[in-house]
């Protein structure tokens, strides 16, 4: 293996960054919007105290999809180890943004 080789884990990767897109998008749809959508609520049988919690749940996952995100960025676009290390902590933070938003936010 030479330095010229493609990244072996690129397919996770990607993997990674498309759940993070569908995680990031279906929490600012629940949060905006202050409702789950139906065929989830069937699927996952909320009960009545999840489903009067929309912001707070479409918030985390809005949150945790963004660390996602943020995360995988230094894979796909070169740049210097400082700022991928600088992305890494605002991972972190969001990481923790999530949880203190699902703690502090209450429906």
């Amino acid at each position: 293996m030479t330095l010229s080789d493609p990244d072996p884990l690129w397919i996770l990767r990607l993997v990674i960054v498309i759940f993070g897109l569908a995680l990031l998008a279906f929490g600012v749809r629940v949060a905006v919007s202050r409702r789950f959508p139906v065929a989830w609520v069937r699927i996952t049988r909320l009960n009545a105290a999840g489903q009067s919690q929309p912001v707070r749940m479409g918030g985390f996952q809005a949150l945790l999809g963004g660390g996602l995100l943020v995360q995988q960025v230094p894979f796909f676009i070169p740049m210097p180890s400082a700022a991928a290390r600088a992305l890494f902590a605002v991972a972190l933070l969001l990481a923790v943004a999530a949880m203190g938003w699902c703690l502090w936010r209450q429906d």
